[in-house]
This record gives C-alpha cells, structure tokens and sequence, in this order.
C-alpha cells in the first residue's frame, strides 16, 4: 500500500523525543516551566524582536494584540482578502468592522489597494493585520510608512513565515506587534502554538499576563481583569526548541523541491527574495484545469488543496468593504498549494511529478 504525501507534514525525528522526555523528567509538564522560557528567547532572537510570548496558537497572539489595543467596535481591521480566516477572526469576535485588500502578483497585499483603503478610514481607530502568505514577507518598509502616515497600529501575522526575511529584516519584525504560528503544518512546530512577538517590555509582561487568565501577583486568585488561558507548556516549549535548531534546513529543502516542480515545467508563483518556502504555489490554466488536477492527486493519495478563498468571498464577510479587483479571486481560482514537507523524498517529488504529467 502506498504511502500517503501530505501537503506539509510535521518533520521530526529522535531530537524531538528527546527533548520531549528531557522536559518530562525534569517534572515541568504543566504549562510554564524553563523550556518555555529559553524558547521565547530563542524565537524572539531569531525574529530580532526584544520579546516572544509563547502561545496555544496563532490566532490567540492576533486576538492579544487586539486586546492589547482595546480593539472592538468602533474600530476598523484592515487585511488582506488571500488570508486565512484566523487573521481577522478575532476581530469578528470582538464586534470590529472589517474590511478587504487585494493581493499583487507575489499574492501578498497590494499596498496601494491598502493605502486606498486607509485614506477611506481616516478618522476612524484602525488596526492593519499585514500578511507574510505562504512564508513571503511583505514589504515592511512601505507597509510601516503606510501605516505611520495614517496612523494606523500595524500587527504582523508571519503565522506562515517563520525563517523568512524581509531585505534583511526578520519575519514577524514589523509594526507594534508580531504573530508566529506553529501549528503541525508550518515550516517549525510544537504540534499546535503560536508566538506574541513586541519590543515593549511593559506590552510583553501585559500579553503574558492576559494569556495566564490576568492573575494579579496575590497568594489568592486576584483578577482586575479577564484574561485567557493561552500560554503553550514546557514540553511543547521543548518541541519546538529541538525544530527551531533545523529551520535553516528545513528552509533549504524546500526551496530543493520547489525547484525541482520548476525543473518539471510547473508554473509557480515566483519567489520572494528571503522566503522560507512553506508551500509551492503553481498557477495553472483555469478553475476547471485546478479542479482535474486536484482530483488526480487525490485519487494517488497526495494531498493538495487550492490557495485560500479571499476573505471578501466568504459568506461570513460578504457584506464587507473590498478595495482591488480580481487578483486575489483569480490565484484561488487557479492557484494549487503542492506538497512541499521538509522531509520529503526525492521519490515522492517524483510521484507527484508523474500523476501531474
């Protein structure tokens, strides 16, 4: 029986184990404990930021941010439309008005469709979610400009961009506050968990507060507020230590696949100078061809999925504002995330290589 190729499987090997029952005998298994700790320092290190706030998801550090901020209604949440839904769902939650932008030719947001966007908002509190899609980092330096011209609070969801660089710049660098996810399918991960990325100390002590339900430094339960339980535990704390030490390698293999699909003939969406390679995006003819190709995967037991449907096509969101025209709609339409696992073989590229001929 042939084995299944996921999309982005978790790679893991005896260092993981190890690490895992260091942290177990040490008798730090609850949430909390020494290898949280020097894991926060690590990421925060690696995204050049002064502090990381390990979390259960990404999705709970954009919620943090937006607690952080007092986000809620009256305010205005700006995002790209090719996303996710957890970038802007905790926005959803709180009452927050949201809106839409298209995407340019790298699938990031088109920042001129931002920057219509924001003049359209002028007067009203606004937090822009920026998005590193499929580990390709936008450009930070025109997205803080954009941002600081009109006052808008800019929160960073690289959920999908660990190890990648923006000319120079680390992921998760940019604006007020970073989001790192890592979850099972990501470049890195600690099964499920997420980062709060800032360079505020008093922001930081706030984040990790809130995520530990805001216990107040009492010997009782002290609470001058409503927290959440959001902090991630030693022994993933653990996991992800022994993933953060093969990331380069992990990046480098694949950008060895990705390759390897361009050598073949497939079109992919093109690089981004400092991309940590996630996924391999191709483009194909239309929907139709998108659809043919899918289900030929899938009967071979490979695992592929179209690009994320924009936002401003969901039912949740379709009475929402939309600055752009068809970019974004036209890449799910025609785009297909192809198997890009960091311990995926050479005979496995192959196999998806041959059911795509």
């Amino acid at each position: 029986m042939r084995k299944r190729i996921f999309l982005s499987p978790p790679c893991v090997d005896e260092a993981e184990r190890a690490a895992v029952m260091a942290a177990f005998d040490s008798g730090y298994v609850a949430p909390c404990g020494p290898k949280v700790d020097e894991f926060e320092r690590a990421i925060a290190a690696s995204a050049g930021r002064r502090h990381a706030v390990a979390l259960s998801s990404g999705t709970a550090a954009i919620d943090l941010a937006m607690a952080e901020f007092g986000v809620g209604p009256g305010w205005l949440v700006i995002a790209p439309s090719l996303t996710f839904i957890a970038t802007v769902g905790p926005a959803w939650h709180r009452g927050t008005q949201v809106a839409f932008y298209d995407s340019d030719a790298t699938l990031n947001g088109d920042l001129t469709r931002l920057e219509e966007a924001l003049e359209d908002a002028k007067g009203v509190k606004t937090m822009v979610v920026s998005v590193d899609l499929y580990g390709r980092c936008c450009d930070y330096a025109r997205l803080e400009k954009l941002c600081a011209r009109y006052g808008a609070v800019l929160v960073c969801d690289s959920a999908e961009a660990v190890g990648a660089k923006s000319a120079g710049r680390a992921a998760g660098s940019a604006g007020a506050i970073g989001v790192y996810s890592f979850n099972g399918n990501k470049i890195i991960t600690t099964s499920g968990g997420g980062a709060f990325l800032c360079d505020d100390d008093a922001m930081a002590a706030r984040a990790r507060k809130r995520s530990q339900q805001s216990r107040e430094p009492f010997p009782w339960y002290e609470h001058s507020e409503v927290g959440y339980n959001y902090r991630l535990s030693n022994l993933l704390g653990a996991v992800g230590l022994a993933q953060l030490a093969k990331l380069p390698r992990f990046i480098a293999r694949r950008a060895e696949i990705k390759a390897a699909y361009r050598a073949a003939g497939l079109r992919l969406v093109p690089d981004v100078p400092g991309e940590n390679n996630w996924l391999a995006v191709a483009l194909v003819e239309s929907e139709a061809r998108r659809d043919e190709l899918l289900a030929r995967l899938a009967v071979a037991d490979i695992e592929a999925r179209p690009v994320w449907k924009p936002m401003h096509m969901q039912e949740v969101f379709k009475d929402c504002r939309f600055y752009g025209g068809s970019t974004a709609e036209d890449c799910f339409k025609r785009g297909i995330c192809l198997p890009t696992g960091s311990g995926m073989q050479d005979e496995e590229v192959e196999r998806v290589l041959e059911v795509l001929k």
